[in-house]
């Protein structure tokens, strides 16, 4: 199959230069017999809509810095490959359904996500929060060290079992756990074939295990599905960690458990973001932070362009692509 007619590549200098450093950037602009790179900076809508109007591409590449689509696509668009995550400020169900072909990052960032899921699993169980607070702050030292647990050995539950999930499991293996997980896609087959247990229900992964990880999807049905209920069951000195989303969980509740002190939690999403000047979760020594930055780190932002990369090559030779968004997926997006 020959190279797409052409590709217009919508990146900002920055994005150029992160997503696609050399030699990315050389490879990428021989992927269509014609390319064109497009600094969005500045652009207004019509602006972006009459460039593309103007080129008429096969395939655009698009990131953050891209403005969305038109309503009214180019006559040869067939293609929309993003470099980054959600999809929904660009696109419309609509065109998508009308059949544009748009894919992601899918799982090219799993494994960071999975890494930061990691720092809140160990920074909880080895209290970190308090012992930067004391240390920095109040002055303090050893207070309260028999507190402070290790991951080696422990029971890990898991809710969900996407790609996150199967790269914490990776990551985990050194510490010899014992790992339950409890997602609707996860019968004892699958979690025979992955090394671990099924659990029973939310109520047995939440109250028989030392960690719980929290990486379920956002959808409808999992909104606010992890409950009070669900969090009180967490045994005294346990971890609850959520790099995933955090609608997923009553936040409201988890506040109330956190300033509770019983248990230790980790957090990287939040339902209102920036997290608020306000917010009870600031200043507790039990409550591991970080502000939405689970994937990719800076230095990661590479893997992302390489995935893009991978993808567009798969589009010119007609192999199947990796990480396509369906109407279904694109109303799971957050």
């Amino acid at each position: 199959m020959p190279r797409p007619s052409s590709l217009l590549a919508v990146l900002s200098p920055y994005e150029r230069e992160n997503f696609f450093p050399d030699p990315l950037f050389g490879e990428l602009s021989t992927v269509a017999e014609n390319f064109r790179l497009l600094d969005p900076t500045g652009l207004k809508a019509e602006d972006f809509a009459r460039e593309l109007a103007a080129m008429n591409p096969e395939v655009v590449l698009m990131s953050w810095y891209s403005l969305p689509l038109p309503a009214v696509l180019p006559a040869r668009l067939k293609y929309m490959c993003y470099v980054t995550g959600s999809v929904r400020r660009l696109v419309t169900r609509a065109q998508v359904e009308q059949g544009l072909i748009v894919t992601n990052w899918g799982t090219a960032i799993s494994r960071t996500v999975a890494e930061c899921a990691l720092l809140h699993t160990l920074s909880c169980l080895r209290r970190l929060p308090q012992w930067t607070l004391d240390i920095h702050r109040d002055g303090g030292w050893r207070d309260g060290w028999e507190q402070a647990g290790s991951l080696f050995q422990r029971k890990v539950g898991i809710h969900g079992f996407g790609s996150v999930a199967r790269q914490f499991l990776k990551l985990i293996q050194p510490f010899n756990c014992t790992v339950s997980v409890f997602a609707p896609d996860v019968d004892d087959a699958v979690a025979q074939a992955n090394g671990v247990r099924r659990a029973a229900s939310m109520d047995a992964l939440f109250a028989d295990n030392d960690v719980i990880v929290e990486v379920a999807p956002l959808t409808p049905e999992t909104k606010g599905i992890v409950t009070e209920r669900h969090l009180r069951l967490i045994r005294p000195g346990g971890v609850f960690v959520n790099v995933g989303r955090a609608a997923v969980t009553d936040e409201a509740a988890l506040m109330r458990i956190a300033a509770e002190g019983k248990i230790t939690v980790g957090l990287d999403v939040f339902v209102d973001e920036p997290l608020p000047k306000d917010s009870p979760f600031r200043g507790l020594r039990n409550v591991s932070v970080t502000p939405h930055i689970a994937g990719p780190t800076f230095d990661r932002f590479v893997d992302g362009g390489a995935f893009a990369l991978k993808n567009l090559r798969a589009y010119s030779e007609g192999r199947p692509l990796e990480a396509v968004i369906s109407a279904d997926r694109y109303d799971a997006t957050a």
